[in-house]
């Protein structure tokens, strides 16, 4: 997925989860951030982001922020950019090894998954995850607690037992990873309910990202860690 109009800024503050103030060319700029999670390890005062120019003359704010350099890192931390990716990604075959139908906000019970995928040979739902917590080249999920992500990875083992194939596509959206685990000391349900999923036969995958200011594509698996550490 790409984007359009992409300049750099220094990050100042973020005086709530929606606006963040930044210097752009010399001039104080309040923007749109496209990500309500903490994100407190990502954007650090006088850190370097990107934005995106937005085409809407009507908006309060003139851009949206989408990635920020954490050392040698760019993460792209736009909370809708992991769907779009994933949704280029399937569709051009690199999940499944035959032409497939990829449809989005595909309805199932009490949850709307990311997306539903077709074929002559399956039948299958995908819930998508962006992932853009990192500590020593280990990606974790969730930042926060996700009430809604455990109902999501409920909802993915009921529909197996209804035959359908189910995926969780977890969008690292970074290069760098080593390792991808549940994040045990912030929400430790959602951890075991991921390995609950796994033990169903729900697939649970990791994918890393070649992430650059003006865009970002799936890349490459990164290995996951579903066993229980809660003081790691």
């Amino acid at each position: 997925m790409k984007y359009k109009n992409v300049k750099k800024a220094e990050f100042l503050d973020r005086p709530n989860r929606f606006i963040a103030n930044v210097k752009i060319d010399g001039q104080i700029e309040t923007v749109h951030v496209k990500n309500t999670g903490r994100c407190r390890e990502l954007l650090i005062p006088g850190c370097t982001v990107f934005l995106e120019k937005s085409d809407n003359p009507a908006r309060k704010t003139g851009y949206d922020l989408i990635c920020v350099q954490k050392g040698d890192r760019l993460i792209n931390m736009d909370s809708q950019s992991p769907n779009k990716a994933a949704f280029e990604w399937v569709q051009s075959g690199s999940l499944f090894p035959e032409k497939v139908q990829v449809k989005a906000e595909q309805v199932y019970g009490n949850s709307r998954f990311d997306l539903y995928v077709c074929s002559e040979k399956r039948k299958a739902f995908i819930e998508v995850k962006g992932v853009t917590l990192e500590e020593n080249n280990t990606a974790r999920f969730p930042d926060a607690p996700t009430a809604r992500g455990v109902k999501h990875l409920e909802e993915l083992i009921r529909c197996m037992e209804d035959g359908y194939e189910a995926y969780l596509l977890l969008v690292i959206q970074m290069k760098g990873i080593t390792r991808f685990e549940p994040n045990w000391n912030t929400h430790r349900e959602f951890g075991e309910t991921l390995q609950k999923a796994e033990k169903a036969g729900v697939h649970i995958l990791a994918y890393d990202c070649l992430v650059e200011p003006d865009h970002m594509e799936i890349q490459d698996p990164v290995p996951v860690y579903l066993e229980g550490n809660y003081d790691r």
